[in-house]
C-alpha cells in the first residue's frame, strides 16, 4: 500500500528503499511512524533489520489499512481514494532474482517464523491463507488470527517497475487519476471491497 502521490516516482524508479540512490525525496508516508521506527531497529534471524526490506502483505484489508484509513494510534488519517495497492507476485520477485525472505505472521511478533528463498516451494503450507483472506481479525476463539493475517513478504532490494503486475484502487475516480499518470487501464483493478 502506498499514497497515490508516490505513484509517479514508482513508475519512474520502481519501489525504492529510503537509502536507495533513487529514493523518493518527496515520499508521502501513510504508515505508523512509531512502528516504522521499531521495524528499522528490529533485528531478524539473518542479522539484518526489517527496515532494510520493502514489505508486502499477501492480501488486502489488513489491520494497518484500517488504522491508516481511520487515523488510529496516532497515525494521520488518509482518505481511501489516496491509498493504492501496488501488486507484485512471488513469481515476479523470483523472475527478477531479487533477494527476499517471508514470514508466517507479523514480522515483529515473537511467535513469527522467518523463511528464506529455499523455503519458497513450501509457501502454500507455511502461510495461513484462510487467515490472510479473513475479512476481520478479531476472533475470541483464535487470538493469533491477527498475527497470521499479517504475514509478510520482504524484498531486500529496490523493486523495478517490471515486477509490478498491477494496481488496486478504491473507485473509478482514482483509476482515472492512475490512467492519467500513464498506467494502462488493464493493469488497474477497482476493488472497493479491498478497503474498509
Amino acid at each position: 500500500m502506498t499514497h497515490i502521490e508516490n505513484i509517479l516516482h514508482i513508475l519512474q524508479h520502481g519501489i525504492t528503499h529510503v537509502s536507495s540512490l533513487n529514493a523518493n525525496a518527496t515520499y508521502v508516508s501513510i504508515g505508523d511512524v512509531s512502528l516504522i521506527r521499531n521495524r528499522n531497529a528490529f533485528v531478524m534471524p539473518n542479522k539484518k533489520t526489517l527496515g532494510e526490506y520493502i514489505p508486502f502483505y499477501f492480501g488486502v484489508r489488513m489491520p494497518m489499512l484500517y488504522v491508516i484509513q481511520n487515523g488510529y494510534n496516532g497515525v494521520q488519517e488518509t482518505t481511501t481514494e489516496n491509498i493504492v495497492y501496488c501488486v507484485s507476485s512471488v513469481q515476479q520477485i523470483l523472475n527478477h532474482h531479487l533477494p527476499f525472505i517471508f514470514t508466517n505472521g507479523h514480522a515483529v511478533d515473537a511467535l513469527t517464523d522467518f523463511f528464506v528463498e529455499n523455503d519458497i516451494a513450501r509457501i502454500e503450507t507455511i502461510i495461513d491463507w484462510p487467515a490472510i483472506k479473513a475479512r476481520y481479525w478479531k476472533n475470541d476463539n483464535d487470538l493469533d488470527l491477527k498475527r497470521r493475517k499479517e504475514a509478510e513478504f520482504l524484498v531486500e532490494s529496490d523493486i523495478p517497475t517490471t515486477a509490478i503486475v498491477g494496481w488496486i484502487v478504491y473507485n473509478e475516480k482514482v483509476k482515472s487519476r492512475m490512467i492519467a499518470m500513464g498506467i494502462a487501464d488493464a493493469k488497474i483493478l477497482v476493488k472497493p471491497n479491498s478497503y474498509f
